[in-house]
């Protein structure tokens, strides 16, 4: 079992910033990686971001190159979004995703507001 926490979502205004976090402990492979998805109301979950722990290699959607950052510190399991330039369109709820292995988890999610 992996468990996964995440941190960091909340109201900010367009053109502002925000930091997520998702940290996962318990049965972690050694090579893994470990992402963002996005929700927003009425739409299908979409890809936004991931990162592997070996070499760290990074991939973005499209709508999000330039604007977010995807990083991870590998002794704490960690990843983090910066997400700048932030519009309202990006408003949504953030999931953050592990799989590594047979095994693939998905956390609760954190809301993220993009409006004045």
């Amino acid at each position: 079992q992996v468990q996964m926490v995440e941190s960091g979502g909340g109201l900010v205004q367009p053109g502002g910033s925000l930091r997520l976090s998702c940290a996962a402990s318990g049965s972690i492979f050694s090579i893994n990686y470990m992402g963002w998805s996005r929700q927003a109301p009425e739409k299908e979950r979409e890809f936004v971001a991931s990162i592997s722990n070996i070499g760290i290699y990074t991939r973005y959607a499209d709508s999000v190159k330039g604007r977010f950052t995807i990083s991870r510190d590998n002794a704490k399991n960690t990843i983090y979004l910066q997400m700048n330039s932030l519009k309202p369109e990006d408003t949504a709820v953030y999931y953050c995703r592990y799989w590594g292995g047979p095994t693939d988890y998905w956390g609760q999610g954190t809301q993220v507001t993009v409006s004045s």
